[in-house]
């Protein structure tokens, strides 16, 4: 079937009737989850069935669970994670490490139907990254950021979860939190080619990627998650053919003075005319997430369904929903706590 091109949210612990109704019509690529979705383990369990039988096929079930600040998922339901950067920095093999954190991650979220997160980060840490985002990352240089990256999907993998690479082409130089405002990153080209687009070329074959919403002086004046100029350089330079998602286009970076022609008077407008704007600038699918029914139903009939290109790239990343591989979790953990010095959680 034709999946929307679109990653949709729901309200509360289970789908509403109308919720049901919109889903089934959009067949959306796929859905995630959020804190106010989460309760017991048999009510996240029913809640993604519910989101497969509306959806009218198995679609992708993502979720923001980096660790750290950013995890959707706590005690008892999951363990609690150190920040990635604090773990890294403390572990004797940082790559194993956060292998192996990935792959007890893969197995929590599997168990629950959830098949896919939003990692790894392979943006860079320095001491102007906005402290949303520092200790989410991995690392302060390209090459070991891309290697404890790839660990980090890799233990995805193996446990069954899609993982989605964030945020490209690289989302470290920002000195502002996109959430509320658009960050312009003012690095030369040849800086940002050599540095932060590095750490992402390694990872080229990973299945999905989320977008950054910053603008990069030296290429377009427009976000990347809404500039032609960037998807053709996140394909062609960087060579990724993986399915593109754009981060949340409900996040004030899109709706700032600076794209003024994109927000219409209706806020729902507003809504649908982005979504269109980043699937015709390359991205394959719109995220839109933290906003009402009726701004959700105008994302869908403005981003439609997905294009040929994008179909390929979404069967294949939902085709990377291997089996999970035997896991020994007592042994990971045993291994990972030596690695850790005993001081793994947060």
């Amino acid at each position: 079937m034709r999946f929307g091109a679109t990653i949709l949210d729901a309200e509360g612990h289970r789908l509403t009737a109308d919720e049901k109704a919109l889903f089934r019509e959009a067949a959306p690529f796929g859905f995630i989850l959020f804190a106010r979705n989460i309760d017991s383990a048999d009510q996240i369990r029913a809640l993604c069935d519910d989101f497969r039988e509306a959806a009218g096929h198995e679609c992708l079930i993502t979720i923001d669970q980096e660790g750290g600040r950013v995890q959707r998922l706590r005690a008892p339901l999951a363990r609690e994670w150190r920040p990635a950067l604090d773990h890294v920095q403390a572990a004797t093999d940082p790559v194993r490490a956060m292998y192996l954190r990935a792959r007890l991650i893969a197995a929590e979220l599997h168990a629950l139907g959830i098949d896919s997160n939003c990692a790894p980060l392979a943006d860079i840490a320095s001491a102007d990254t906005h402290p949303f985002l520092r200790n989410r990352c991995y690392g302060t240089d390209a090459a070991s950021v891309a290697a404890i990256a790839r660990a980090c999907a890799a233990g995805h993998l193996d446990g069954g979860v899609v993982p989605v690479m964030k945020h490209i082409p690289g989302h470290g130089r920002s000195s502002m939190d996109s959430h509320h405002d658009l960050p312009h990153v003012t690095a030369p080209a040849e800086v940002l080619r050599a540095e932060d687009f590095a750490a992402f070329t390694p990872l080229k074959d990973l299945p999905m990627a989320m977008t950054a919403h910053l603008v990069y002086d030296a290429f377009d004046p427009r976000p990347a998650t809404l500039s032609p100029v960037m998807m053709q350089l996140v394909r062609q330079e960087l060579g990724y053919d993986g399915l593109v998602m754009t981060d949340d286009i409900s996040m004030k970076a899109l709706w700032a003075p600076e794209l003024s022609g994109l927000q219409p008077d209706d806020p729902d407008m507003a809504a649908g005319a982005i979504a269109r704007a980043s699937l015709d600038a390359g991205c394959d699918v719109a995220l839109f997430c933290n906003s009402s029914l009726v701004a959700r139903a105008a994302v869908v009939e403005a981003a439609g369904c997905m294009t040929d290109a994008a179909q390929r790239r979404a069967e294949a990343a939902l085709a990377c929903r291997q089996t999970p591989a035997a896991l020994d979790t007592d042994a990971a953990e045993a291994e990972l706590s030596a690695l850790m010095g005993g001081q793994v959680y947060g």
